[in-house]
């Protein structure tokens, strides 16, 4: 369905369920929904523009009843986890996991077939798991699920695209009786948006509003994430009174392509699932120093282990070696890094690949229930942009993808319960105090200033010292881009910063309050691990009395 204007006269039973994030997470809630109910799907730039396309491994499906179990999946994410994970949360995953890979098969998704494989699916293996279980679609897994789902998208008559159109905040009884002065919302009943092509503010109701807008990664000079990924449905619930977690482990990739015309390119975990290895440009591997799994350790202990080998000798990179996995090999089994890496002038099957650890996944989120219920009801959330206790102190690989689809069908079947609510009247985004701005140069200033500040204070390795100089400075840049945000027209610049700063806020806040090193939280100040440890939970409420109280 093309993209256009959402009707300003639906009456109360018509009124639609918007979801905010055209990703797996929100492509699965759509394509259930819309089986019952009118959906608007949001998307703040072009419809291919979502991490999932970018997301090359897979997604686990425990499949294999004969060599693998439920609960060997839950024992991994648990061991991943670093005794964060909530067991009943993975187990429930887990359980699913099946039923969701059969549902993403029957949707056309084309898995890399293996005829003596069960469900007649080529399984790989990738870092932290102890059996084959990944199904996948050669190296490109992301992008091959992405496209179907999105086709069935635009074919579906009861979903409504909204193409080029970013959410400002969440519509709550704040906006509604602000005489009330209710310092804690009651019911999300839509969002305001800004169509960026008309450069217009609209108020989207509805009955329901889903967070799907995965993660934070573009706070962070490097990152292996597309564009799309600066925190808007983190932000917009904290501002809304939802609490958010765990936002202190930020899951960094260990290996992102390092080369001065692609910074962002990531190298699949499975590369050194199908044993690709890691070594010093000199030749010799270094991770038997680090971790008796070698390759295949946990991510963060990968990441760790590149980072310090990397200031221990002073390097810019190291080096992927999959050379003695044979041509014919790679090319059937990583295609499209074999592709993207030749057209840079680096063949793979000859030479290794030179990576850097960058900022990947947000282990951290809006705080939500196994159905996506957050603390404000009538608004969902799902897939990165959330904290369900899956992936505790560092994800275990491909259960990103996994959890998007059994969370957005529990979602929507959850959604599909509720009562349409009394349709409130609305107030109108006022623009009659603010101008168009001067000049972008503020918030490009700042924008720079953020990513690098998070990148040499909010990083791998971390200090309190640092933390508190982060803090410091990213309090000040919220104040200068707030009185930016309050004097002129909004974009889509101005809003994606406004969140990233807001994250990047609740990022070291996180930090802080750990006083341990675990998964991916890793504090010179505090090396060791508590023999009993808990999710960082922020309230909004606590923090703005904090504020007030200093």
């Amino acid at each position: 369905m093309a993209s256009s204007k959402p009707s300003s006269t639906q009456t109360q039973a018509e009124l639609p369920v918007l979801i905010i994030g055209a990703g797996l997470a929100g492509l699965t809630v759509a394509l259930h929904m819309a089986k019952t109910q009118p959906v608007i799907l949001m998307a703040k730039r072009g419809l291919s523009e979502a991490a999932t396309a970018w997301a090359q491994g897979g997604i686990v499906g425990v499949v294999d009843k004969e060599h693998d179990s439920i609960d060997s999946h839950v024992a991994d994410t648990l061991d991943a986890g670093a005794g964060l994970v909530v067991e009943s949360t993975a187990r429930y995953i887990a359980e699913e996991s099946a039923e969701a890979i059969k549902w993403l098969v029957e949707q056309g998704v084309p898995f890399t077939a293996d005829e003596t494989g069960p469900m007649g699916l080529h399984l790989t293996r990738e870092g932290g798991h102890s059996h084959r279980r990944i199904a996948h679609a050669a190296d490109a897994t992301g992008k091959a699920i992405h496209e179907v789902l999105l086709d069935k998208a635009r074919a579906h008559q009861n979903i409504q695209i909204l193409e080029h159109w970013i959410a400002l905040d969440l519509i709550t009884n704040r906006q509604l009786d602000a005489k009330t002065q209710r310092t804690k919302p009651n019911r999300c009943y839509g969002v305001y948006a800004l169509d960026i092509k008309n450069n217009r503010v609209e108020t989207i109701q509805a009955k329901s509003v889903v967070l799907a807008t995965g993660g934070v990664g573009k706070v962070y000079r490097y990152t292996s994430n597309p564009d799309t990924a600066t925190g808007d449905g983190i932000a917009m619930a904290w501002r809304a009174g939802c609490r958010v977690g765990n936002m202190e482990f930020i899951q960094f990739h260990p290996t992102c392509l390092y080369h001065p015309s692609d910074r962002t390119f990531l190298i699949t975990e499975a590369m050194r699932g199908e044993g690709g290895l890691l070594k010093l440009p000199d030749g010799t591997r270094f991770m038997p120093d680090h971790d008796e799994r070698n390759e295949l350790a946990p991510r963060d202990i990968v990441a760790r282990a590149i980072d310090f080998e990397m200031k221990k000798h002073g390097l810019d990179y190291v080096h992927l070696d999959a050379t003695h996995l044979g041509e014919a090999f790679i090319k059937e089994h990583f295609p499209m890094i074999y592709a993207r890496c030749f057209s840079l002038g680096l063949d793979i099957t000859k030479e290794p690949i030179p990576v850097v650890p960058a900022a990947h996944y947000s282990c951290g989120g809006v705080v939500t229930d196994l159905k996506g219920r957050t603390d404000l009801p009538g608004l969902y959330a799902v897939g990165e942009a959330t904290y369900t206790g899956l992936h505790g102190a560092n994800r275990l690989a491909s259960n990103s993808l996994l959890e998007c689809v059994v969370i957005g069908k529990a979602a929507a079947e959850d959604i599909c319960t509720l009562k349409t609510p009394p349709l409130p009247t609305i107030p109108l985004w006022d623009e009659s105090q603010v101008e168009d701005a001067d000049e972008q140069v503020v918030i490009a200033h700042n924008w720079d200033e953020l990513r690098s500040l998070m990148w040499n204070y909010v990083g791998i390795v971390r200090t309190n010292r640092r933390l508190e100089r982060a803090l410091h400075r990213i309090k000040l840049l919220r104040y200068e881009v707030q009185e930016y945000y309050a004097n002129f027209k909004v974009t889509r610049d101005l809003i994606e910063l406004r969140n990233l700063l807001e994250c990047a806020e609740l990022i070291v806040r996180s930090a802080l309050m750990r006083r341990e090193s675990r998964g991916l939280h890793f504090s010179r100040d505090y090396p060791g691990t508590w023999a009993v440890s808990y999710p960082t939970i922020l309230t909004p409420q606590a923090i703005d009395r904090e504020e007030k109280e200093s």
